[in-house]
Protein backbone atom coordinates (compact mmCIF):
# COMPACT_ATOMS: atom_id res chain seq x y z
CA UNK A 1 0.00 0.00 0.00
CA UNK A 2 1.29 3.38 -0.99
CA UNK A 3 1.55 5.63 2.35
CA UNK A 4 2.53 8.31 0.45
CA UNK A 5 -0.04 11.32 -0.03
CA UNK A 6 -1.10 13.17 -3.42
CA UNK A 7 -2.89 15.77 -3.81
CA UNK A 8 -5.15 15.33 -6.33
CA UNK A 9 -6.48 18.53 -8.77
CA UNK A 10 -10.00 19.10 -7.43
CA UNK A 11 -10.60 20.48 -11.44
CA UNK A 12 -9.79 16.50 -12.18
CA UNK A 13 -13.24 15.04 -11.47
CA UNK A 14 -14.96 17.30 -13.86
CA UNK A 15 -15.98 15.51 -16.83
CA UNK A 16 -18.19 16.23 -19.66
CA UNK A 17 -18.97 19.67 -21.08
CA UNK A 18 -18.02 21.55 -18.24
CA UNK A 19 -14.18 19.87 -17.71
CA UNK A 20 -14.39 21.53 -21.75
CA UNK A 21 -15.45 24.41 -20.46
CA UNK A 22 -13.34 24.92 -17.40
CA UNK A 23 -10.28 23.56 -20.12
CA UNK A 24 -10.93 26.03 -22.39
CA UNK A 25 -11.06 29.49 -19.75
CA UNK A 26 -7.76 27.76 -18.27
CA UNK A 27 -6.09 27.53 -21.85
CA UNK A 28 -7.46 31.39 -22.62
CA UNK A 29 -5.35 32.08 -19.18
CA UNK A 30 -2.39 30.62 -20.26
CA UNK A 31 -2.59 32.50 -23.86
CA UNK A 32 -3.15 35.72 -21.82
CA UNK A 33 -0.50 34.99 -19.55
CA UNK A 34 2.37 33.84 -22.33
CA UNK A 35 1.67 36.88 -24.29
CA UNK A 36 1.84 39.41 -20.95
CA UNK A 37 4.69 37.80 -19.23
CA UNK A 38 6.68 36.44 -22.38
CA UNK A 39 8.62 38.73 -24.97
CA UNK A 40 9.54 35.53 -26.60
CA UNK A 41 5.84 34.38 -27.19
CA UNK A 42 5.04 38.14 -28.22
CA UNK A 43 7.52 38.33 -31.11
CA UNK A 44 6.41 34.85 -31.97
CA UNK A 45 2.56 35.67 -32.07
CA UNK A 46 3.42 38.67 -34.09
CA UNK A 47 5.27 36.40 -36.11
CA UNK A 48 2.93 34.22 -36.68
CA UNK A 49 0.12 36.71 -37.82
CA UNK A 50 2.28 37.85 -40.62
CA UNK A 51 3.37 34.24 -42.03
CA UNK A 52 -0.25 32.30 -41.80
CA UNK A 53 -2.32 34.79 -43.56
CA UNK A 54 0.78 35.18 -46.02
CA UNK A 55 0.84 31.38 -46.20
CA UNK A 56 -3.05 31.09 -47.44
CA UNK A 57 -1.86 33.65 -50.38
CA UNK A 58 1.28 31.25 -51.33
CA UNK A 59 1.11 29.15 -54.69
CA UNK A 60 0.77 25.78 -52.92
CA UNK A 61 -1.55 23.11 -52.52
CA UNK A 62 -3.76 22.59 -49.74
CA UNK A 63 -1.29 20.55 -47.80
CA UNK A 64 1.39 22.74 -48.35
CA UNK A 65 -0.25 25.62 -46.84
CA UNK A 66 -1.25 23.61 -43.68
CA UNK A 67 2.65 22.35 -43.42
CA UNK A 68 3.38 26.35 -43.85
CA UNK A 69 0.94 27.26 -41.14
CA UNK A 70 1.58 24.21 -38.97
CA UNK A 71 5.10 24.96 -39.13
CA UNK A 72 4.41 28.25 -37.51
CA UNK A 73 1.48 27.15 -34.72
CA UNK A 74 4.00 24.65 -34.13
CA UNK A 75 6.84 27.22 -32.78
CA UNK A 76 4.18 29.25 -30.77
CA UNK A 77 3.28 25.12 -29.00
CA UNK A 78 6.93 24.48 -28.27
CA UNK A 79 7.31 27.95 -26.70
CA UNK A 80 4.44 27.70 -24.54
CA UNK A 81 6.07 24.83 -23.19
CA UNK A 82 9.28 26.06 -22.56
CA UNK A 83 7.92 28.85 -20.77
CA UNK A 84 5.85 26.59 -18.72
CA UNK A 85 9.00 24.18 -18.08
CA UNK A 86 11.02 28.17 -17.10
CA UNK A 87 7.95 29.32 -14.81
CA UNK A 88 8.03 25.40 -12.70
CA UNK A 89 11.30 25.76 -12.50
CA UNK A 90 11.86 29.65 -11.20
CA UNK A 91 9.11 28.29 -8.80
CA UNK A 92 11.09 25.31 -7.36
CA UNK A 93 13.91 27.26 -6.87
CA UNK A 94 15.37 30.96 -8.43
CA UNK A 95 18.90 29.78 -6.97
CA UNK A 96 20.97 28.46 -9.71
CA UNK A 97 21.48 25.16 -10.22
CA UNK A 98 22.80 22.50 -12.78
CA UNK A 99 19.66 20.73 -13.56
CA UNK A 100 17.54 24.27 -13.50
CA UNK A 101 19.66 25.24 -16.47
CA UNK A 102 19.44 21.72 -17.99
CA UNK A 103 15.96 21.89 -18.01
CA UNK A 104 16.09 25.70 -19.44
CA UNK A 105 18.70 25.31 -22.06
CA UNK A 106 16.71 21.89 -23.28
CA UNK A 107 13.50 24.18 -23.44
CA UNK A 108 15.19 26.86 -25.47
CA UNK A 109 16.92 24.22 -27.57
CA UNK A 110 13.08 22.60 -28.41
CA UNK A 111 12.30 26.48 -29.38
CA UNK A 112 15.32 26.60 -31.61
CA UNK A 113 14.71 23.94 -33.49
CA UNK A 114 10.96 24.66 -34.11
CA UNK A 115 12.47 27.94 -35.58
CA UNK A 116 14.70 26.30 -38.02
CA UNK A 117 12.19 24.13 -38.75
CA UNK A 118 9.57 27.41 -40.32
CA UNK A 119 12.00 28.47 -42.91
CA UNK A 120 12.98 24.90 -43.88
CA UNK A 121 9.36 23.51 -44.37
CA UNK A 122 8.48 27.14 -46.48
CA UNK A 123 11.26 26.35 -48.51
CA UNK A 124 10.17 22.44 -49.31
CA UNK A 125 6.95 23.27 -50.13
CA UNK A 126 7.87 26.63 -52.01
CA UNK A 127 10.72 25.70 -53.98
CA UNK A 128 11.30 22.13 -53.36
Amino acid sequence: MDTMHTEESPHKGKTGLKRVYNAFFYSMAGLAAAFRHEDAFRQEVFLAVMLIPAALFMPATGIGKALMIASVLLVLIVELLNSAVEAAVDRISLENHALAKRAKDIGSAAVFLSLINVPLVWGLVLFG
